[in-house]
């Protein structure tokens, strides 16, 4: 009998929001197992361990992200309106998987550099380029001021947008579409009135 792909979702859910409370390193089987209601050696029926439960919960995350983010940068809309599109396919994400989110935040500098965690290293890489060269094609379109200093003003941006996960609960007061168009409010046009 093969274990059903509802019931490994629900365990990966589950598995993703104890490593996203405790951490990698001090997460055991033994308390996803008691999380999930069943004893330890049940779960190595559904996986062989949890390096592939975080494999799993990481790799589906990204996958779905770049989905998205590959479809927004695909579409040839011009720099603030790619800037635009990026902040809502993320807060999207977070809403669909909020414990990944922080689990990535918490532990892929530290899962990369082992072998079959290599792509998390390709996928920030990836990302670094999509939002850089997005912000320096807005510079040279004159869309964003000549000043700005590309790098910090895209890991202000990121570290902005992404850190949300560690606060926001899907099905909230407000959608991840309110949040990302009131986030880009204060981001494209500051939270100050024109004096």
């Amino acid at each position: 009998m093969t274990p059903s792909p509802e019931r490994r979702r629900e365990l990966l859910d589950t598995a993703a929001e104890v490593f996203a409370a405790q951490g990698y390193n001090a997460t055991t089987v033994r308390r996803i197992a008691d999380e999930a209601g069943m004893l330890a050696g049940s779960l190595y029926y559904h996986f062989d361990s949890k390096e592939s439960m975080i494999d799993e919960i990481l790799s589906t995350f990204l996958t779905e992200l770049w989905e998205g983010y590959d479809a927004v940068l695909a579409a040839d809309l011009g720099p603030r309106e790619t800037i635009e599109a990026l902040v809502t396919e993320s807060f999207r994400e977070i809403d669909r998987h909020r414990a990944a989110v922080a689990i990535y935040q918490k532990e892929s500098k530290h899962l990369a550099t082992q072998p079959r965690f290599a792509y998390l290293f390709d996928s920030q890489q990836k990302f670094e380029k999509a939002w850089l060269g997005t912000l320096e094609r807005g510079v040279a379109a004159a869309v964003f001021r000549a000043d700005l200093d590309i790098r910090l003003t895209y890991r202000f941006v990121r570290d902005t947008v992404w850190v949300a996960a560690s606060w926001y609960r899907p099905g909230g007061q407000h959608s991840p579409e309110e949040i990302a168009r009131q986030y880009l409010s204060m981001v494209l046009d500051g939270i100050a009135l024109d004096t």
